[in-house]
């Protein structure tokens, strides 16, 4: 089984594997984007206050994305660390890997718990002074936080499968908890079944239970597929050096994903200083978009294994292909995706309980940032390849620029010029574009410096083995 395992990530072709990798964690990834959509879209329809809940899901979805982003970032390290331990031959470091994963997603939920216990109202409470929204977001966000085992284990489990190549199996465990969490939306928000309406609570209910039925499945799976890691407590005792090698990889997929919040969060503050729509507008944008940024980030995640196991190899051929493969496959995703954006903008925006202005500020904030997805996605692909060649400080920088340098000080420079004219609110959705735009100039220099230092000085692999084949015929 560990043979089958290792001649599929290194012996498929790359086009193939990515795509036979690639499309069950695209899937994935947007599926955990519905978690997020769907709450919303449920809470607007809402009969009283609506939009008001909208609002606070709004206000609360950094901390959220926060959380993701700790336990993500930390599959990440522990995916790429433990494939290139299976790619030099090694399962019993792998399995040590995959222990400290799941110590490392024990501290992760006692932090969120300590949060959800004692920070969620201080935090919305920056965002908002109004009553109702505040007492909304803390609830919701309260709720989600204390209960946050099943997003963070989920996010452990998904990696681990995804290592090995199975990530089919993560997909299924996904579509479950969404299935769950789209079930129990409505009853548990509008009251069916016989079910109190819970209204905001609601929702964040319905979202742990359907991201725990994703951990458990998970768990399984692991358990049953994943049979190159051996499963034992033991292997969860912390073990300092693979720590430090885990976060040496995933420490900049953390913070390119926790810099996802920090916008946000930084945004809603910007955009609150111009009115309150626009706030629910963007918040509402940004769910939708993640559909496909999403989809990027599934692809970066078999990009990740595929060049890391092959970098373990030394198989110079098969990282090139990784590379111009898993860049190819993103631009062609986000171009589709901004198409069906631009086209359908309006009919996606109606599926909220939306008041007229801030239908037309969220459709607006559609046309305009949707113009920088190829970017986007090129970056995603870049940072993905990135840290897969042991180049995670050029996937910091990446980050940083694309999500915070060239983001909110540009942001808040355009919401000083439009002031509280809602009707030039459209300067703020360039930022988008030029942050997007400037990021990929330093990505394609770093990677230009990367091949030069990292790939092109290896030794043909393939040669090399075709050559050692002949010698073993002739001897």
């Amino acid at each position: 089984m560990k043979q089958k395992s290792e001649s599929k990530l290194g012996t498929v072709p790359v086009n193939k594997l990515l795509l036979g990798m690639g499309i069950p964690m695209i899937l994935s990834m947007m599926l955990q984007a519905v978690y997020n959509i769907v709450d919303s879209a449920f809470v607007s329809n809402m009969p009283q206050n609506g939009e008001a809940a909208l609002n606070a899901l709004t206000l609360a979805f950094p901390i959220q994305m926060l959380m993701v982003a700790v336990a993500i970032g930390t599959g990440v390290g522990a995916n790429a660390l433990l494939s290139k331990s299976l790619g030099q031959g090694d399962p019993q470091k792998a399995s040590r890997v995959a222990g400290n994963a799941l110590f490392l997603g024990i501290v992760i939920y006692a932090a969120c718990l300590a949060f959800g216990l004692f920070g969620a109202r201080a935090y919305i409470a920056t965002q908002t002074s109004n009553p109702l929204i505040l007492e909304m977001g803390t609830s919701y966000l309260s709720i989600c936080c204390c209960v946050s085992i099943g997003i963070i284990f989920f996010a452990m489990f998904e990696k681990l499968l995804q290592a090995t190549g199975r990530s089919v199996y993560s997909t299924i465990a996904q579509i479950v908890g969404a299935a769950v969490n789209i079930v129990l939306d409505p009853i548990m928000i509008y009251g069916l079944l016989g079910m109190p309406a819970l209204g905001v609570q609601g929702a964040a209910y319905a979202t742990i239970i359907g991201q725990i039925a994703s951990a458990v499945t998970g768990l399984i799976f692991h358990l049953r597929f994943n049979v190159e890691l051996k499963k034992s407590v033991r292997y969860m005792k912390p073990d300092t050096a693979l720590i430090k090698g885990i976060y040496a990889i995933g420490l900049p997929a953390i913070i390119a994903q926790a810099l996802m919040s920090v916008m946000t969060y930084g945004m809603n503050i910007i955009l609150g200083r111009i009115d309150e729509s626009v706030v629910t507008a963007y918040g509402l944008y940004y769910k939708i978009q993640q559909f496909l940024l999403f989809a990027a980030f599934g692809l970066r995640d078999a990009i990740t294994p595929v060049v890391s196991f092959n970098h373990g190899k030394q198989d110079k051929e098969r990282i090139n292909a990784g590379i111009k493969y898993g860049m190819r496959y993103t631009l062609i995703i986000m171009a589709i995706g901004m198409i069906v954006i631009e086209l359908f903008a309006k009919p996606f925006s109606s599926i909220f309980g939306l008041s007229g202005q801030t239908q037309l500020l969220t459709v607006s904030a559609m046309h305009f940032i949707t113009l920088s997805f190829l970017f986007a996605g090129a970056n995603v692909a870049f940072q993905g390849i990135f840290q897969a060649l042991d180049a995670g400080v050029e996937s910091l920088i990446i980050s940083v620029c694309r999500q915070f340098l060239f983001v909110l000080p540009v942001a808040f420079v355009f919401s000083v010029i439009v002031g509280n004219d809602l009707q030039r609110v459209w300067i703020v959705w360039l930022t988008f574009l030029i942050a997007e735009g400037l990021s990929v100039v330093i990505a394609m220099r770093f990677m230009r410096k990367i091949r030069a230092e990292k790939i092109e000085g290896m030794k043909d692999y393939q040669a090399e083995l075709s050559h050692g084949n002949m010698v073993t015929r002739t001897s």
